[in-house]
């Protein structure tokens, strides 16, 4: 039996602010979109373009209160080839919310207040 990641989701408020917040951030790409006939709820699958993984972001439109997240200590984490750069997009967008120097890594906050951590990629020897 094989086991392979597929996706994971976030529910989301305003699903347009949060498609291109991802777009921006992160340069993730929509590859589907999902309209229940009855209007009820939208899903945007979002994919980097180099791997199968995709981020799933879900919206209801009953849903008017913002999602408890808890400690939010559950989250995404993107490695890039561009660590520097990197942060000085997210700085610039103001999205950067916990930096770890010594660990050489940092946190963005989306519109909804769902963390992603950002690590740069490992170099090959």
């Amino acid at each position: 039996m094989n086991f392979r990641f597929d996706h994971n989701n976030l529910n989301v408020l305003d699903l347009e602010r949060s498609v291109a917040f991802y777009q921006e951030a992160l340069g993730l790409r929509e590859e589907k979109r999902t309209n229940a006939p009855d209007g009820s709820f939208s899903l945007v699958f979002l994919g980097d373009g180099s791997t199968e993984h995709k981020l799933e972001l879900t919206w209801l439109r009953d849903r008017k209160e913002p999602y408890n997240l808890g400690d939010n200590e559950i989250h995404l984490c993107f490695t890039v080839d561009d660590y520097e750069a990197a942060h000085q997009l997210h700085q610039k967008m103001g999205c950067i919310c916990y930096e770890n120097d010594a660990m050489g890594l940092y946190f963005i906050s989306d519109p909804d207040g769902y963390w992603t951590e950002i690590v740069p990629a490992k170099k090959k020897a």
